[in-house]
């Protein structure tokens, strides 16, 4: 398995059901692909640097995680039909094993 940070960011103006939601669905798809999260740290409400589908400001959470490069693609397929999720970027971390 190969080292993933995953960095996305909802609207903070989101209920805290529908952020667990989407963290509980980010979870799941990698559990199901046999992956293991190492860490996830809540960053909370930055300024944007360019306003993005109207928001100036965006809640951001990084999450650390295992899992096999086939996986990935699965994992940014939930992301881009999430609702929530405003932006997202996935990328491989050479520094990890």
């Amino acid at each position: 398995m190969k080292a993933y940070e995953l960095l996305f960011f909802v609207a903070p103006t989101i209920d805290e059901e529908n952020r667990i939601a989407t963290m509980k669905r980010i979870e799941t798809t990698i559990a199901e692909s046999n992956g293991v999260i190492d860490n996830v740290d809540e960053w909370g409400k930055r300024k944007l640097a360019y306003e993005i589908n109207g928001l100036n400001e965006g809640s951001y959470t990084l999450i650390d995680f295992h899992t096999d490069p086939q996986n990935i693609a699965e994992l940014d397929r939930v992301l881009r039909i999430n609702d929530f999720v405003e932006r997202h970027m996935i990328v491989a971390r050479s520094d990890r094993d």
